[in-house]
């Protein structure tokens, strides 16, 4: 058994498909086929459910797979524990980002890591929260930048920064002529939002409950971009992270903004990495650059006239 045959039956886990497989291990397909059944002989088990269309790993195979995973994980981590003692601002960094964060946040931080760290190649995975933190869990990400809560003893919470919520609404909606939300603004009110698996979905039902609104029966969408889109169609409200309404998001005269009196309910965002990664000392200096947020980018532009400006 040698760490290549492991490679090539995660690849195997992972793509679902000898082709593919074998393109991302950079091998023909004979070769990886023929090194995973050398594995499954050594084993004296079925690694591999093969089927005409489809390849399934077997109970074992998937058992074994996931060990593999954590051995795997942990020879890179030697790896990089001595090329980071040569060079600790260089070399590569998987960065996990979920979905309603990545597109607002990065503009406002990538120019400046290339500045700060030249030598950094940040290679950058969008996924869904859960999706996240099993790809950090088992080595395939090295941090990511997520909402808490979080409840895993085996990872590193470095807090980033608090993003407040806005309300946004169609520019004819009563509640536009408002410059702010006062307390039982959203009583009996129905709010657009997210579908199962978005962390913002939870966080946006959590003020509603606070604040005695609840959910739109009948829609639910896949991205924010749609619940913007439909706002700005006068279908209903939704809640809006902060950082999704600045620039360069373009402004919709559209839709009126409004921040809630008082202390406004927020999501804090915090970069998360394994308590056993190589590069700690480094991914607290990663961390560092994306807690250094301008401050007005939390803050929601105001006008003349009392109302935000942007949408």
């Amino acid at each position: 058994m040698n760490l290549r045959d492991l490679r090539y039956l995660l690849a195997l886990a992972d793509h679902r498909h000898f082709g593919r497989a074998a393109e991302a291990s950079f091998v023909s397909q004979p070769t990886l086929s023929t090194q995973i059944r050398k594995l499954e002989e050594e084993l004296g088990v079925a690694l591999v459910e093969r089927a005409p269309r489809r390849v399934m790993l077997t109970p074992v195979g998937m058992d074994i797979a996931e060990r593999a995973r954590r051995v795997i994980a942990e020879v890179d981590q030697m790896a990089e524990i001595a090329r980071r003692s040569q060079d600790p601002e260089a070399g590569t960094v998987r960065l996990g980002l979920f979905p309603t964060l990545a597109p607002y946040l990065l503009p406002h931080v990538v120019p400046r890591l290339r500045e700060r760290f030249p030598r950094l190649e940040l290679l950058l995975v969008e996924e869904k929260t859960d999706q996240l933190l099993a790809r950090l869990r088992d080595g395939r990400l090295d941090a990511a930048v997520l909402a808490l809560p979080l409840n895993d003893e085996q990872l590193h919470i470095e807090p980033l920064f608090d993003e407040p919520f806005l309300l946004a609404v169609p520019k004819r909606h009563p509640l536009a002529a408002q410059s702010s939300l006062a307390p039982g603004d959203l009583d009996d009110q129905h709010l657009l939002l997210l579908e199962e698996g978005h962390c913002l979905r939870e966080q946006a039902l959590d003020v509603c409950r606070l604040a005695g609104g609840d959910e739109r029966d009948g829609f639910r969408a896949t991205s924010l971009e749609t619940l913007r889109q439909m706002v700005a169609a006068g279908v209903g409200m939704t809640l809006l992270p902060m950082l999704s309404v600045q620039p360069p998001v373009p402004v919709s005269a559209d839709i009126a903004l409004l921040p809630f009196e008082g202390e406004a309910p927020h999501r804090r965002i915090a970069m998360v990495w394994r308590r056993s990664s190589a590069m700690t000392s480094f991914l607290h200096g990663l961390a560092r650059e994306f807690a250094t947020l301008p401050a007005a980018l939390l803050q929601a532009p105001i006008t003349s006239a009392g109302h935000t400006e942007r949408g």
